[in-house]
């Protein structure tokens, strides 16, 4: 599967951004799917992921701010982010992989290119 992540921007602090990352392949539905974030100096993290059975799981900075949804008929994972700080600047990547384990940078084999978002303060 290959992944094409876009929506990235400037934003000011307060703000919103929503994120898609389109992939390519028939067999969308059988990955699990998820967003990271990596920024300068800083090892890439997880944000959020959704499995093919549509649950849903987020890291605790980002709970009640984010939401990560899918359209599988469209094969597009979306990440609405919503509240932005400083601390969310990163780049970040939608990854996939039928692994299960939906939270880890090792599980995913497949990985979108990345997206910048800033947000200024």
């Amino acid at each position: 599967v290959q992944l094409q992540a876009c929506g990235g921007g400037l934003v000011q602090a307060g703000g919103s951004l929503r994120l898609s990352c389109r992939a390519s392949g028939r067999t969308f539905r059988w990955y699990d799917m998820g967003w990271f974030r990596q920024a300068p100096g800083k090892e890439r993290e997880f944000v959020a992921g959704m499995s093919r059975n549509t649950d849903i799981w987020y890291a605790d900075s980002v709970k009640g701010r984010f939401t990560i949804s899918r359209d599988f008929a469209m094969k597009t994972v979306y990440l609405q982010m919503n509240s932005l700080g400083p601390g969310d600047s990163a780049v970040y990547y939608c990854a996939a992989d039928r692994s299960g384990v939906y939270n880890s940078v090792q599980s995913y084999r497949y990985w979108g290119q990345g997206t910048q978002v800033t947000v200024s303060s």
